[in-house]
């Protein structure tokens, strides 16, 4: 005889932090994927078709800064440089940051039993994350 599965409701369950997370890992990627066919299709109708190859077009998908172009066929960078660029890469880096250290934080938690490990792995993903933001966003606004 096969086991019933057993579903609850959103008010049973309860929406509780974990669950957010849970969410937010989801839609985090869904947003990545996103910027990425943004900004790849962007490059495309700025003329990468005929002026760059795919690896330097996928390079800018991931993070959209003039520098990933520079050494290509483009002739001009300053359509590449616009603010509208800018805010796409800095979006991308904030989104990707916080899936990847969210992502490390759930996996520290399968492995580090001790409530106060946790805690301070927890404590230090976020000066990580601090880190890495201020330092990409530093990146992506003085290139």
């Amino acid at each position: 005889m096969a086991a019933k599965s057993r579903r609850l409701s959103l008010r049973e369950r309860g929406l509780n932090f974990e669950m957010l997370m849970w969410l937010f890992t989801r839609l985090s990627a869904l947003v990545m994927y996103g910027l990425i066919l943004v900004a790849m299709v962007g490059a495309f109708l700025m003329g990468a078709r005929t002026q760059m190859n795919m690896a330097d077009v996928l390079r800018w998908g991931f993070l959209s800064i003039a520098g990933h172009i520079q050494n290509t066929n483009i002739p001009d960078l300053e359509p590449w440089a616009t603010p509208f660029w800018r805010l796409t890469a800095s979006a991308m880096l904030l989104v990707a940051t916080a899936h990847g250290v969210h992502g490390l934080v759930v996996i520290a938690d399968d492995y580090i039993v001790h409530p106060r490990g946790r805690r301070n792995v927890r404590a230090l993903s976020i000066v990580f994350l601090l880190l890495m933001v201020v330092a990409g966003l530093y990146v992506v606004w003085t290139w």
